[in-house]
Order: structure tokens, then sequence, then C-alpha cells
């Protein structure tokens, strides 16, 4: 079949495709009926459990206290038999490696009779409790390898269990942390973990110093919001680089891109909204609330958020949205794409990780009410998040970094690789007056008359909104938009978690015995403003007279991730997760070690792929091209008719340029050693393939062109 052929019968399967999909059925199906019954919630634990193994469990999970002993059998009784009558035959221990992904192995719970005819289902505590899969077949940096191989998975009581649901059966997957036999975090769940449980502990502090007593347990909390591009899976079959690498190494500009802005909260074309409707259903079955979808501005890109959560719940869940979505786009013949950048030109994806916290007893700790200046205890929270922005900044931009993620920071309305805050008017405004010597007033909010008799008149809030901004407040919680697509939360959320309960722990040391507490939260206040302040910028992050002003304040612009990833394992990093046991001088080590190696992997295959398709399908494409141009020249000559070589000439000059380009790109490959390497070598010298390719790209006949191209792959569903 010829390249034309092959890309014409993929746009008329598309343009002839029918779903063979039963339709979501929210009135047969409600939410309510559907929502959590694939999980074994509280409630259902309420129904099967002993009240007093209940009672302990549930304090468990809401207060964080130790699971006592002994209960662990009827918990994996109960569990089991849930399980068992929604059709499970396997249980797996969930966990989250330091890849990045997921990780499961399935176990049976049946085990041959003495008969060898009957089967006898099984499910002790004991393996509720404990998993033992091969430690040294994960990324460890250094922890653990093949002579050293034992690692353990333990129960996250936390997480509730939950069914997963596949055409030929269900099984019952548990929620784990992952530890090496030297007792080392090979995770990313065991140090989110730890690093509530340090930021509980340090405001509470400050919540008895503001006289607060039975308080209940402070919990971080997140909502993360996830960016994703869909894209036919015909088409993706038909390019070699979204298949291994997850973003088009190729691929020139479409006639139409996002210039007209006219795909941002855009009618839902309807094979993606039937996509979304299974997406939900999916969701909710599992307890996941999805909230929010809708079209997002580039062309072919989504979004989904869902509701808040406590941090820990809120980043396995997050880790089954990912699965979900791309396992239902699969079902609707799409692919999802959650790369950073998987199309130049246009916008990346990120996934902002909406950021606060609280407790049952006293509420949103980030929630200003309507006179903030007059809110000492927000203030106080307030201040310490600016404190550990600022102080930790490098360290929350390496919890970003990646090599996906560098193709997206600074532009299209991502944020740039500066660390600021963005207040906004009001609490800007407040804070700039504490620096001064004290805060009097509050700006409040406004009403806004859109000058329609029939439109209601609109509360207006008391300051905008700065999508350039990596840290934003956004009324009651902070938005980190710098966090990638593809990446797990849990590594910027235990940071964010523990340099918070750095923070807290400084004021609360000032605080605590204070003979005037107005007086001395003023000072601290003041004293964080006038060292930190520096950190709060609410102007166009984008610009450069920014970029200007942020090194004059002294702000680090970490632009690859090879400048942001030594800052894993700067002495006052690897000190303030020690002081606060979450991570290890040797557990941070290796994760520097882990997300470098990981860097290198995905620049290697990456470069590998463009050196491939360069050489296997564009070089002879364009060659065999100049050639057939030549010819006919010379045959129009050889005629008498006079024609232009003008074509014939840029042609060959680009099949020339594209050879040499290859045996740059390969040169460069092959003495690549480092990060830098990487980054500022073998990247450049694919770009300058890319640059030859995209411009043959729009020289040569369509018909002949290999690659499906952009217009196709981001406008036709």
């Amino acid at each position: 079949m010829s390249n034309m052929s092959a890309r014409a019968a993929a746009i008329a399967a598309i343009a002839a495709r029918k779903s063979e999909r039963a339709s979501v059925n929210f009135v047969e199906e409600t939410p309510e009926t559907v929502f959590g019954s694939n999980t074994f919630s509280l409630a259902l634990m309420k129904e099967t459990l002993k009240p007093e193994t209940y009672k302990s469990i549930e304090q468990t999970i809401l207060e964080g206290s130790k699971l006592p002993e002994g209960m662990a059998d009827e918990v994996a009784e109960a569990m089991k038999n849930w399980a068992v009558s929604r059709g499970a035959t396997h249980f797996a221990h969930v966990f989250y490696p330091l890849t990045g992904a997921t990780a499961e192995k399935h176990d049976s719970f049946y085990d041959p009779g003495k008969d060898g005819r009957t089967t006898i289902s099984k499910f002790k505590g004991k393996t509720l409790i404990q998993g033992e899969p091969d430690a040294s077949s994960f990324p460890s940096g250094g922890i653990r390898a093949t002579h050293t191989a034992r690692g353990y998975t333990a129960w996250d009581v936390t997480s509730p269990a939950y069914i997963v649901e596949n055409a030929n059966g269900t099984t019952l997957c548990i929620p784990t942390s992952f530890v090496s036999w030297t007792g080392e975090a090979l995770d990313t769940k065991t140090p989110l973990l730890k690093s509530m449980q340090a930021l509980d502990k340090q405001a509470r502090r400050i919540l008895k110093i503001f006289g607060h007593k039975d308080i209940a347990r402070v919990t971080a909390t997140a909502g993360p919001e996830q960016e994703y591009f869909l894209v036919d899976k015909m088409f993706y079959y038909a390019r070699p680089d979204l298949l291994s690498a997850g973003r088009s190494l190729f691929g020139a500009a479409a006639p139409k891109g996002q210039e007209f802005e006219d795909h941002y909260f855009g009618i839902i074309p309807e094979r993606v909204m039937a996509f979304m409707y299974e997406v939900d259903r999916e969701l909710f079955k599992l307890g996941i609330p999805a909230k929010t979808r809708h079209n997002e501005v580039a062309p072919g890109q989504f979004e989904i958020a869902p509701l808040f959560e406590s941090a820990n719940l809120a980043s396995d869940h997050q880790q089954m949205v990912m699965t979900v979505l791309k396992k239902t786009a699969d079902n609707h013949g799409l692919v999802c794409l959650l790369h950073e950048k998987p199309f130049a030109g246009i916008n990346g994806s990120g996934k902002h990780v909406n950021w606060s916290l609280g407790s049952p007893t006293q509420g949103n700790l980030l929630d200003p009410g309507d006179t903030p200046h007059e809110n000492a205890q927000f203030l106080v929270f307030a201040g310490a998040v600016i404190r550990a922005v600022d102080k930790f900044a490098s360290l929350l931009r390496a919890t970003i970094a990646s090599a996906g993620n560098d193709h997206r920071l600074g532009a299209n309305e991502a944020p740039p690789a500066i660390i600021s805050i963005y207040l906004g008017d009001q609490l800007a405004d407040v804070f700039e007056q504490i620096k001064a010597g004290g805060a009097t007033t509050s700006k409040q909010r406004g009403t806004l008359q859109i000058g329609v008799d029939t439109l209601p008149e609109l509360p207006k809030d008391a300051g905008d909104r700065n999508r350039t901004s990596p840290f934003a407040f956004t009324g009651n919680r902070f938005e980190f938009r710098a966090v990638g697509s593809n990446m797990s939360i849990a590594g910027p959320l235990t940071a964010m978690n523990t340099i918070l309960a750095d923070s807290l722990d400084y004021v609360a040391g000032k605080l605590e015995g204070a003979a005037d507490l107005n007086k001395a939260i003023q000072a601290v206040l003041k004293e964080i403003m006038d060292k930190h302040g520096r950190v709060i910028f609410n102007g166009n992050g984008y610009s450069e007279e920014w970029h200007a002003e942020a090194a004059e304040r002294g702000l680090a612009n970490l632009k690859t991730a090879a400048d942001a990833l030594p800052a894993l394992i700067a002495p006052e990093v690897i000190e303030v997760f020690e002081k606060y046991g979450v991570l290890s001088e040797t557990e941070l080590k290796s994760r520097y070690v882990i997300l470098c190696e990981q860097y290198e992997k995905h620049v290697n295959v990456e470069a590998k792929l463009v050196a491939e398709i360069a050489q296997t399908k564009i070089f002879p494409l364009a060659a065999s091209y100049a050639a057939s141009l030549a010819e006919g020249v010379a045959k129009m000559k050889a005629a008498g008719v006079a024609t232009s070589t003008a074509t014939l000439e840029k042609v060959a000059a680009l099949v020339s340029q594209l050879e040499s380009d290859i045996a740059m790109l390969q040169s460069v490959h092959g003495s690549a050693h480092e990060v830098g390497d990487w980054t500022f070598k073998v990247l450049p010298a694919m770009a300058k393939v890319r640059a030859t390719v995209d411009e043959l790209e729009g020289l040569l006949p369509d018909d002949i062109w290999p690659l499906p191209t952009y217009q196709e792959m981001l406008f036709i569903k």
C-alpha cells in the first residue's frame, strides 16, 4: 500500500467510523448508585465488619492513628468476600514505583482442594498487609541490586481497596507502600504519607497557639486538573514517534492552529463526549469525584478536574485517572496522549495541582475570609507558604523537572521556570501593608454591572487571575501550575507538605510563649516579607522584563532539567527532608540518580527515533522526489520549454542538509554521557533534523508524505 493510500485509508476509515460502544445511560444507572460501587469504602466496611473493627479503621483513616493488631484477618475476609461476589478471582497489591507509573502483581484467591477437583478461596490478613515484589527490577538509584533484591509492599488503609473491571473479569486492587528490605522508600506514596504526618504535627502547633482545642487531624488536600490530547488510533500507529516517545518529533505547523481561540470551552465533539461519559462513569465507580470536563485551548486537547481530596487519596486517584483515560480512549478508537508537549507550536499539557490544608474542626486553613487583614490565623499559614516557596524554590522546580516538561514550561499558558507566587490584588496589598508596619484594610469584593437589564449583577472577586504564575493563590488554595501532565503528583505534594511543615515549625517557634501574640505575629510576618517577599509577583511571567527583574531579585531561572535536578541533593534540601523524617539523604540521592537516568533515557529514545525516521522514511523519499524533479526539468529543457529550477534547487539543498544533520545527530548522540550532553548537544541536533524535515514537508507532494500531518491528527476525530 502506498503512503498516500495508507493515509487516505486512515482518514476514510475515521470518517466512516461508527461507535461499537454501548452508550452510557445515567438515567438507568445514576451517578448516586454508581459512585464508589467498586470501592471497599468506609460505608461498606461498616456493613461487613464488627463495630469495634470498623471504629478502629475509621480512626486510622480520619485521625492517622496506628491500626491495632489482630484485625487484619477479619478485614481480609470481608474484603475477599466482597470482591469475589463481584467476580474477582485475583487480588493485586498496587504500588507506585519511581518510574512514575503504576505497578501491580496479580495473585489468585484460589488454591486447589485436597481432592484435586475443587478449589478453596483464601485471603489471610498477613497477605493483605504485606506483599513481596522484586525490588531490583524497579528504579532504585543504587539502593537495590539483583543480589539484594528483596522489597515489601505494605497495605495503606487510608486509601480504599477497589475493583478494576475487565471484559473477562475483575481484580481486587489494594493500594500499598513499597519499601526495600533495608527500609528505604522505593515509591512515591511512602514519602507523601510521611510529609502529611509532618505537616499535621506542625499545623496543630499553630492552631494550639490560636487557642484551638480538640483539634482534628490537619490534612493536606489536593485537586489536580489533568490536561490531555486525543488522537485517532489509526494516526497514532502511523507515527513511530508518538508510539515510542509520546510526542511528535516531526511535523510542520498546520495552516490553522489555535490562533482563532475557538476550541477552548467549545462544543465538545460527539465522539469525544461519548468518551468523556464513559470516563466519568468509570471514575465514579472508583469513587473518584470527577467534576469538570471541557475542551482545552489547543485543538484536540481536553481537561478533566476532580474535587479536592486528601493528598494521598488524590495522588492515588490521579494515577487511576490516567489509566482510565488511556483505557477508555482505546475503547473509542482513540489514543490519549499525556506527554507535556505532544505537538510543537500549540499549548502543551499540564497538571495544575490545587493544594491546601485543613481539618474537620477548623476547616480550610487557607481560606482568607472577607477581611483577610483581620484573619491572623490565615495570614500566618499564608505567610508560612510564602517563606517555604521562596526558601525552597529550586526544590519545587526540581520536582517538576523532566524531559517532557522542559518543552512546555515558559510559553503557551504554561508558567515559566522561575518559581514565583501570585497572591492577587487583595492579598498582595495586605502583605505589603504588613511589610510597611501593619495591615489595617482589605480590598473588598465588588459588584460587576454588565449593563444589560436582563442580566444579573455579578459578585466581583477582589483580585484577578494570573495564568503565567507557577504558584498562584486562587481564593482558598494555591495552584502549582508547573506540574507536567504525565507526572505523578506525589513528588510535588511531598515537597510542598515538607517545606510548609518546616515554615510552620519556624513560625511556631517564634510565637509559642510570646507575651503579646499579636505583636509576635506582626513581627514574624514582617520578617517573612522582608526576607522572602521577593518571591511575590503579580505581573506577566512571560515578559522579558520579569526575567530581568527576577534575576535582580535573586530568583533562580532553572530552564532545563539539567539545571534543576541538582537541587534535589542540595544540603539544605537533604537537611529539611531528614529533619521531618520524610526522605533520607540516601533516598534523595537515589531519586536524583533515577530522574537523571530517566531524562537521559527519554532523550536517547527520541534521538534514535529522529535519526531512524529521518534516515529511513524522509531522506529516501526526498532524494527520490529531487531526482524526479531533476528528470522533469531535464525533459522540459530538452523539449525547449523554459522552466524554473528553484524548487529543485531548494529540495536538493534540503536533502543534502538533511544528510548532514542526521550525521551530526548520530555523532553527538554517540558521545553523550551526562544529562548536560543530552540537553545542550543532542536536543539541538535533533531540532536541526526536525527543522529540515518540516521544511521538506511543505515542499514534497502530499500524496507521498509518509507521516500523518498535524492538520490530520489535531482536527480529524
